[in-house]
């Protein structure tokens, strides 16, 4: 019988309310492999070969790249969903403990931005492949009228969210893992041919592939939050995202091959295969879990700000934006686009792990609606931002990419070709954060807030349903 009630379970409307532990591993490996399985992944694998435009990898190192930009990617998104599922609390909540509740609004915000670009691109995706499918039929539907169609099916699933995340474990699933399986084999029997490379760009290669990864961060615990342990949830983010998201460069790297590297025609192979529509058909459909988890993340990132209103009302209005994006977006900037999110969040990623999990925070975090500021939280993800461009590869903004230079130029620094930039700005942020908590150590005090906050939270004042469910799962 509790089992029954467990599956029938769904997501609470308002933070008021407690998030039912209903998601075991499986429904999260489930989740996560079908996350890891993109068709921006096949159309941008480019960029996974010849990450700065003119040294292509050969085909082993774009492969290593793969591998282990995306064990490094996903052992960061799976440590963020760990809090998630130990304090009850969705992401940009959780960010609370972290920054104070009105700090936290400034990456909630910014994380609101990213999750409708995501949302945005993930329907013109969708709306590209079901063009590519139909136009094998002889079929002509205008692109609004996919995207429309996608963005309706997206903002239903949002309404049922843990609903949404049992269906794609029970029946989606399976139909990619055929699908990826059957395109993997067309592929081999048609002799794509890999071409030769070198090594030159493996860094920028492994940091495109984190900062695709590391964009998951930011939503991890609004779905990690119901999960039945952190065990759970950090083995369904790591074990299931990773396989998915190499075979998924992989057949995207094959598929570039057979087409020239052409990027404009990735998707001919896929489509132009025996039954090829059918199983790319699987594929397209699939693609909503992508815009569902988007759009879902922007309304857990809006409750933030607006904890009592319902989330279902607040979804259907994302749904609707994020729809209307699509109509208009351009996939042009992509790739720059990818970059900013890693520069932004993997160093507030670090400064969160070594405060919650190297600093004692798990025992006082502090969730509730009158979490005091602690603004020096903010010095070390600042400085890992600015580590990012100082080593990394600069997107093509004109203003931003100058900017960057001549600070380089005025420090007399040039990045070394080896240089990660996902790595360092994350050693830098917690480097610095480990510095901050043992100035805060020998000092005997907190960073944020009055002697009287701090008495108000020990003595468990002012706390919302937050931090009374501040109860470790794993």
């Amino acid at each position: 019988m509790a089992r029954v009630v467990v599956e029938s379970a769904e997501a609470p409307l308002t933070l008021d309310e407690a998030p039912p532990k209903a998601l075991g591993v499986l429904d999260q490996g489930a989740l996560w492999a079908n996350l890891g399985v993109s068709l921006l992944g096949f159309s941008l694998a480019g960029s996974l070969v010849d990450p700065l435009g003119n040294r292509p990898l050969s085909f082993v190192a774009a492969l290593t790249a793969a591998v282990v930009g995306s064990l490094v990617g996903t052992a960061m998104v799976g440590l963020a969903a760990v809090p998630g599922t130990q304090t009850g609390a969705p992401a940009m909540v959780l960010l609370r403990g972290l920054f104070g509740a009105k700090l936290s609004y400034l990456p909630t915000v910014l994380n609101i931005v990213q999750m409708l670009g995501w949302g945005a691109f993930e329907l013109w995706v969708i709306a590209q492949g079901a063009q590519a499918i139909a136009g094998t039929m002889g079929i002509t539907v205008p692109y609004a009228v996919w995207v429309i169609v996608g963005g309706v099916l997206t903002t239903a699933l949002t309404i049922r969210p843990l609903g949404a995340v049992r269906l794609l474990r029970r029946y989606v699933t399976v139909g990619v893992i055929i699908s990826m399986v059957y395109f993997g084999w067309v592929f081999w029997q048609r002799g794509a041919d890999l071409g030769s490379g070198s090594w030159e760009a493996f860094a920028p290669s492994v940091d495109y592939v984190i900062a695709l990864s590391v964009s998951w961060v930011p939503l991890a615990a609004d779905f990690s939050r119901f999960s039945r342990s952190s065990r759970a949830a950090f083995a369904g983010v790591v074990g299931g995202y990773t396989i998915a998201q190499v075979a998924c460069l992989t057949l995207g790297v094959a598929a570039l091959a057979l087409v020239g590297n052409d990027a404009d025609k990735v998707w001919d192979p896929f489509v132009a295969a025996s039954f090829g529509a059918v199983f790319f058909g699987i594929l397209v459909l699939r693609e909503t879990d992508q815009s569902f988890v988007n759009v879902y993340s922007t309304t857990m990132s809006l409750q933030n700000l607006l904890p009592r209103v319902d989330r279902r009302i607040i979804s259907v209005a994302t749904g609707a934006l994020v729809t209307l994006l699509a109509i208009f977006v351009s996939a042009d900037t992509y790739a720059a686009f990818l970059g900013i999110i890693g520069a932004v969040f993997v160093p507030m990623f670090a400064v969160l792990v070594v405060d919650y999990f190297l600093l004692g925070g798990a025992a006082r975090w502090d969730v509730s609606e009158r979490a005091p500021s602690r603004w020096l939280m903010i010095v070390p993800w600042a400085l890992g931002f600015c580590a990012w461009w100082l080593l990394g590869a600069l997107p093509e903004v004109p203003w931003w990419e100058s900017l960057w230079l001549s600070i380089r130029s005025g420090l007399g620094f040039t990045p070394a070709p080896w240089m990660s930039a996902a790595l360092g700005s994350f050693l830098v942020a917690a480097l610095v954060t480990l510095l901050i908590g043992r100035r805060r150590t020998r000092s005997g005090h907190g960073d944020g807030g009055t002697s009287a906050d701090r008495r108000e939270r020990d003595t468990g004042g002012g706390s919302d349903h937050g931090s009374q469910d501040n109860e470790h799962q794993g």
